[in-house]
């Protein structure tokens, strides 16, 4: 009965690992064997390339964003959400692309600020300008497709952020979302999210508990990044060895806008988080993608990651949650546009 019990339960305590960006590369790398052996050791030559040339920015992001969390850095943004609306919106998107929040984090700290009555639209320029852009996103799309996109997207998230914030700004002032927050009780995998008041600690070093938290902070994203960085890689690689080029350009390839417009509404499904996107955006370009439409597909797919998603739709009701969704794909696709109008 006991060897029937352990039968059983073996499949529930492989799951997890299972469903691990790692089990997928092993599948990937698997299916290659079996179907294309021949193709097998330049897939995997290529993905350690790739990888081995973004370490360093995978290094110092590592290191960046566990000194922001050591040091309690995000009770600066909380300070953002005071004073005159107006001056809660631009900086709002700004400190949108630096927070460094995990996608848990954003519900509670949220929720918090709304409950302290922060408003709506300063609320949406954030949520907008979060998911775009933090500081290891800034260095692995540098890695992956150079600091002139890298540095389009962050401005593209502000400029995001600033255009969400005032829609929503301009449709309250005529009535719109009177009520638009849904019952919140506060919890989850984060706690309570981040202090709205406080004072970061620069020298974290000095404090034992800080120190313990910067060493976890630092593996845990470490781990995070390597992972899902190996899956992104490899990816590429597939994508690069079996995608006919003539297809991706055919598709997102060429000028105007219907291209763009085609990549913001593949984007939106797609789903990618920010660390699997630019390197396979890296690899659609090498087949013929438009630079406009890969800033138009990134923005959008950032936008409706489901972490991000769900973060919105936790706290806020329908209406406004396809408000956050239509100012997304609109913001997307305008960004795309002007980008492509600079390169």
């Amino acid at each position: 009965m006991a060897d029937t019990t352990q039968l059983l339960d073996a499949p529930r305590r492989w799951a997890p690992y299972l469903k691990t960006p790692w089990a997928v590369i092993a599948v990937i790398l698997g299916l290659v064997a079996v179907l294309d052996p021949a193709n097998l050791t330049e897939i995997i030559r290529f993905a350690l390339k790739a990888l081995a040339h973004t370490a360093p920015y995978i290094g110092f992001a590592v290191l960046l964003l566990a000194y922001l969390k050591a040091t309690g850095a995000e009770v600066m943004v909380a300070r953002a959400f005071q004073g005159r609306e107006t001056r809660m919106i631009f900086l709002a998107a700004v400190f949108g692309g630096l927070a460094p929040f995990c996608s848990c984090e954003v519900i509670p700290f949220i929720a918090g600020l709304l409950a302290l009555g922060a408003p709506l639209s300063a609320v949406m320029a954030f949520w907008l300008a979060s998911p775009l852009i933090d500081p290891p996103t800034l260095l692995i799309t540098a890695a992956a497709l150079g600091w002139p996109f890298a540095i389009a997207k962050a401005v593209a998230a502000v400029g995001l952020g600033l255009f969400g914030g005032f829609a929503v700004q301009t449709l309250m002032k005529r009535g719109a979302f009177s009520a638009p927050l849904r019952i919140y009780r506060s919890g989850g995998c984060c706690g309570a999210g981040p202090k709205l008041d406080g004072t970061p600690v620069w020298r974290f070093w000095q404090d034992a508990a800080r120190r313990v938290h910067f060493r976890a902070e630092l593996v845990s994203n470490g781990l995070f990044l390597l992972k899902w960085l190996a899956l992104a890689y490899t990816l590429e690689a597939l994508l690069v060895s079996y995608v006919p080029a003539e297809t991706i350009a055919g598709l997102v390839g060429g000028e105007g806008v219907l291209p763009i417009t085609i990549a913001a509404l593949v984007g939106m499904p797609a789903y990618l988080n920010s660390y699997v996107a630019p390197p396979l955006l890296a690899g659609l370009m090498t087949q013929g993608m438009s630079a406009g439409a890969a800033m138009s597909f990134m923005i959008a797919g950032s936008v409706s990651s489901i972490p991000a998603m769900a973060a919105v739709w936790s706290l806020v009701k329908p209406r406004v949650f396809a408000t956050y969704l239509a100012l997304g794909v609109t913001g997307a696709i305008l960004s795309g546009i002007l980008f492509q109008s600079l390169v």
